[in-house]
């Protein structure tokens, strides 16, 4: 099947999928005498395996994992278990977060009067430093590794050259 049939069935996007390839989370897809991608059964298998592990909020690189240990027949449950157990403590972490930055946002909602007045208690917070300025590099896991914080690869910017006249 071709990658749209393939993004059909798999659920997972023929951009991403050409990504997931780019990066090496799933081996090229075969080719037909045209050079068109050429999916099986077998790929679109691996497809949604990987959309579910997206779907259940797993980065890339946990997925790569995922994937060789399910492809292991020899593997240990205990390692699975395990990076599940991490990323389940890594997502109420997140979500406290999130819930602290909602509660904060609504008391400052709280004191803002929402009048034809300029003075807003919502814009003297954010211009006033960071209280968790200290705990950014925590925040910020996988800045060591390259990743950004969801886990993903920094997409490189493609810098345009412009002449000086």
């Amino acid at each position: 099947m071709n990658i749209g049939e393939a993004a059909k069935a798999s659920g997972v996007s023929a951009k991403m999928i050409r990504y997931y390839e780019q990066t090496g989370l799933i081996p090229p897809a075969g080719r037909t005498a045209a050079g068109y991608r050429d999916y099986t059964m077998k790929d679109v298998h691996v497809l949604r395996f990987v959309r579910r592990a997206r779907d259940l909020g797993f980065s890339v690189a946990e997925i790569d994992g995922l994937l060789q240990l399910w492809r292991d027949r020899g593997r240990r449950s205990a390692d699975v278990k395990r990076i599940a157990l991490g990323h389940i403590g890594d997502l109420r972490r997140r979500i406290a977060e999130m819930q602290q930055m909602a509660a904060t946002l609504e008391q400052l909602a709280a004191c803002c009067s929402g009048d034809d007045r300029p003075d807003c208690p919502i814009l003297a917070d954010l211009e006033r430093p960071s209280q968790v300025a200290s705990d950014e590099p925590k925040r910020m896991r996988g800045a060591v590794d390259g990743r950004s914080p969801r886990g993903r690869k920094p997409q490189k910017s493609k810098s345009r050259k412009t002449s000086r006249k």
